[in-house]
């Protein structure tokens, strides 16, 4: 048996499934099953016990990855680093984050990222659902919130500040906004998620916060979507800095309420970039990750 096939075996364990194996390799789910086949008429024993809904280990199974996993894990980080010793960041590199945020902040950076370390290949996976890292074989990922506590290792990449905002168009015909609590009167444009849909919260230079009930007739699951209406003057809207920094200072969007600060949840939120808890972290990730710290920092200084 090679390492490859060893390699395969460990993936689909982790995984549970050969679909999500077949997918990172970009290959038929058929071909992972007969590598596994192959696997198991080499040892003389059964791997999995398959049936039409679920994949599960075999008693034999489970003892055989727990010796396997950890060689192999070794392999790889034994390789890794002798690559990293006499090469510049290289490979291939999985990147996940928000459509939004990708679409925004990551896909700009690209020209710079290809310039700077031209044999990293980049995968850049842009969804808003939350992927397993182990499962995808996922190098790092982009993640926006409050300190997030996910098993992973993460840094700080940017905070995040919210403004509720509108178009000059929309201020010019709408009743007037001076105060977070006009917002009743207004049909904002809403995220349908806890507390954007419902209730956006405002804090004063005192300290002190003030939940507003909001409502409105456009509900729209995309932020990229939500910043377009905004533009268009179809209501108020919360967004975050990074996207909509560069129109309050063109004036193509006006904070409502520049005396005091906006979320929907928390209001120190950031962006994180999440890595696989690994004893060695890969060069190329580490250059990325330093590429995106130094360059979404001077992003963020402009947006102020």
């Amino acid at each position: 048996m090679d390492i490859a096939t060893l390699k395969v075996f460990v993936e689909v364990m982790r995984a549970g499934s050969f679909a999500a194996v077949a997918r990172a390799h970009d290959v038929d789910p058929s071909s992972i099953s007969r590598t596994i086949a192959i696997l198991e008429d080499e040892l003389g024993f059964r791997l999995f016990q398959r049936t039409t809904r679920r994949l599960a280990a075999t008693e034999a199974g489970a003892l055989y990855f727990e010796r396997m996993q950890p060689i192999i894990d070794e392999l790889d980080r034994a390789g890794q680093e002798a690559r990293d010793i006499v090469t510049e960041p290289a490979g291939r590199l999985r990147v996940t984050a928000s459509v939004s945020f990708g679409h925004t902040v990551l896909v700009p950076l690209l020209p710079r990222l290809r310039s700077a370390f031209p044999e990293l290949a980049v995968d850049l996976m842009l969804t808003d659902a939350v992927l397993d890292l182990i499962t995808e074989k996922i190098d790092v990922a982009v993640r926006l919130g409050p300190r997030i506590d996910t098993g992973l290792i993460g840094t700080q990449l940017m905070r995040t500040r919210y403004y509720a905002c509108a178009s000059p168009a929309y201020l010019k015909a709408a009743p007037k906004l001076k105060v977070p609590s006009d917002l009743t009167a207004h049909g904002c444009l809403l995220f349908p998620y806890p507390g954007y849909r419902s209730r956006w919260r405002f804090r004063a230079k005192n300290g002190e916060v003030t939940e507003v009930p909001v409502n409105g007739a456009v509900t729209i699951s995309n932020a990229l979507a939500l910043h377009r209406a905004a533009l268009d003057g179809l209501g108020p809207v919360l967004l975050a800095d990074w996207l909509v920094g560069r129109d309050l200072r063109r004036g193509t969007l006006i904070d409502l309420f520049p005396k005091f600060e906006a979320t929907a949840t928390d209001f120190d939120t950031a962006a994180w970039v999440l890595y696989p808890s690994r004893a060695y972290v890969p060069r190329k990730v580490r250059a990325f990750i330093d590429f995106l710290k130094a360059h979404t920092k001077n992003a963020a200084a402009k947006s102020d």
